[in-house]
């Protein structure tokens, strides 16, 4: 999402930054799409995948979300991603920029993508990032959906975001990170946004065990997923497309990719369940969509559109793949599927754009296939950190909150349903 270290050494001079309001009114657009997959898009679709007395609970775990990590951002969060100053070297910022400490409206942000001029007020990069860090723990409810109290969980997503969220994205999106002066490549969210939220999904759903009398059946109502994944897609254009921090043909590139690997997968997702299943289904056609625009986040902006579409197609049969098979094979309860959907496809993601990065669509960029073996190894080293980092984390984290507070609800209180036993609502009323 940043200036690349590449681009940056390549630079004879840098012209003056001025003020675009082009791109600032696209970032802004951008940052109000991201923030609307979170509420109300992943909310309905993952509220239509679980039973109907704990939709509510899924609706208002994603809605605190955005008030909780919204304010965290502000005060800490984006200083320990972003700041140039560090508390650990190459790992973590500091206090520098604590609740936006020093950044004033006129202030135009130090991160661009690729022109030096054309900037954007700083404060709108905040709030555009502020959008990412809400929607990633936001994806975390999927693992422990229907069996969390919500106590626990409000602290969960608080230590989450400083411990988890923050030090990856800064090794790979601050100037000052140790995979950022690697080299690695992350357009708008792989390592920070896809992989951690998969892998912390996993670790999670380990550590906190399967739903008790738990049996399969089917989502409570097609309508809110159908209505979600459709809203995920439109937002996702301002998540990869937005990234670009501009108005301009990188963000076109990355607007054309993410339709087109996001479209691929939902069709191989559904061919397969044609296949193996006898009748194509929307749920699977909902979840394909989602791995194709999942896998196509770290690369959208640097890929052309064969490549996007070869990375739309491995996301539809791998995803489906882990959650269809995998996951029943080995018996984890990842409740609404990020692991089988984010983690795979966001490694996926990671890992092709070491492959497919084509300095043709970006200059300054490469991977194996236009000349850079070299970039393969970076992306899997800090593909392979963001997984530990994330997994160790996320289990260390639930482990601390547990020795402090029950964090699981009564077998009584999950029978009864988290709506009632969390927050005293129905979704459903029946007026006698």
């Amino acid at each position: 999402m940043l200036t690349l270290p590449a681009v940056l050494a390549s630079a004879q001079e840098t012209p003056i930054p001025t003020l675009s309001a082009g791109n600032t009114a696209w970032v802004l657009i951008s940052a109000a799409l991201v923030m609307f997959m979170t509420v109300p898009a992943l909310a309905m679709f993952y509220g239509g995948l679980v039973r109907r007395k704990n939709v509510l609970s899924i609706l208002m775990q994603s809605f605190t979300t955005l008030a909780v990590v919204s304010l965290l951002w502000v005060a800490v969060g984006y200083s320990f991603a972003f700041s140039d100053t560090e508390l650990i070297p190459g790992f973590l910022g500091d206090f520098k920029y604590a609740f936006l400490n020093g950044i004033m409206p006129t202030d135009l942000s130090p991160f661009y993508v690729s022109d030096p001029t054309g900037r954007i007020p700083h404060i709108v990069f905040v709030l555009f990032q502020a959008m990412f860090a809400v929607i990633t723990p936001a994806i975390i409810v999927s693992a422990f959906a229907e069996r969390i109290k919500f106590s626990a969980f409000l602290g969960f997503i608080v230590l989450w975001s400083l411990l988890v969220y923050a030090p990856i994205a800064h090794m790979v999106w601050s100037p000052s990170g140790f995979f950022y002066k690697m080299g690695v490549l992350d357009f708008a969210g792989g390592h920070p946004v896809e992989i951690a939220s998969g892998f912390a999904s996993l670790a999670a759903a380990i550590y906190m065990g399967k739903r008790k009398n738990f049996r399969s059946v089917p989502p409570h109502d097609m309508t809110f997923i159908l209505f979600g994944a459709g809203m995920l897609w439109f937002g996702w254009f301002g998540f990869n497309a937005g990234s670009a921090l501009a108005a301009d043909g990188t963000a076109a590139q990355a607007f054309l990719t993410t339709n087109t690997a996001g479209a691929a997968a939902a069709l191989v997702w559904a061919a397969l369940d044609w296949i193996f299943s006898k009748k194509p289904t929307l749920l699977g056609a909902a979840s394909g969509a989602i791995a194709g625009q999942v896998v196509i986040t770290p690369a959208a902006g640097f890929v052309d559109l064969g490549s996007a579409l070869a990375l739309g197609l491995a996301a539809g049969a791998a995803c489906y793949f882990f959650v269809v098979i995998v996951k029943n094979r080995l018996g984890y309860d990842d409740t609404l599927d990020a692991f089988g959907v984010h983690g795979i496809a966001g490694v996926i993601g990671t890992l092709g754009l070491g492959l497919f990065a084509n300095p043709a669509i970006f200059p300054g960029v490469a991977g194996f296939f236009h000349g850079n073996p070299g970039q393969i190894w970076v992306q899997l080293a800090s593909a392979g950190t963001a997984i530990l980092w994330t997994f160790v984390g996320t289990f260390g984290i639930l482990w601390f909150l547990n020795r402090f507070m029950e964090i699981r609800v009564t077998d009584h209180d999950e029978a009864l349903g988290l709506d009632i036993s969390q927050h005293n609502e129905r979704a459903y009323t029946i007026i006698e």
